[in-house]
């Protein structure tokens, strides 16, 4: 090839000059970020009376069993399964999966409940 000549190179597709275009556009837009300054935060805290509306699931342990997988496939209705607990003692009341409390169980109207005897483990 002489020096007048060009060497020509293949066309770019679609998809090629796609990529390159989105490739240019997020170099960009990562020059435009702004840097945080990480001693003071942005705008106030939300504190704890900012949480106290929000929803938690909890829920109430009886007491547990561990059975051989015959037993289990073998439960129909009328069968038994005896707790590790015993009655007179406490049921356990988790809040998002961590035992918060204790208490013993009690009807209200035609409902169960829980009366709580004690706080924490």
């Amino acid at each position: 090839m002489s020096q007048h000549e060009t060497q020509r190179l293949p066309e770019s597709t679609d998809l090629e000059r796609a990529i390159d275009d989105a490739t240019r556009a997020v170099a960009i837009q990562t020059t435009r970020l702004d840097e945080l300054d990480e001693a003071r935060p942005a705008g106030d805290p939300i504190g704890l009376d900012g949480l106290r509306d929000v929803p938690v699931s909890i829920s109430i342990e009886l007491g547990r069993a561990r059975l051989p997988l015959a037993e289990v496939l073998a439960l129909a209705p009328g069968s038994l399964v005896r707790l590790d607990r015993a009655a007179h003692e406490p049921v356990d009341l988790f809040v998002g999966g961590r035992l918060y409390a204790r208490g013993e169980v009690v009807v209200v109207g035609d409902r169960y409940g829980i009366r709580v005897t004690s706080l924490g483990s």
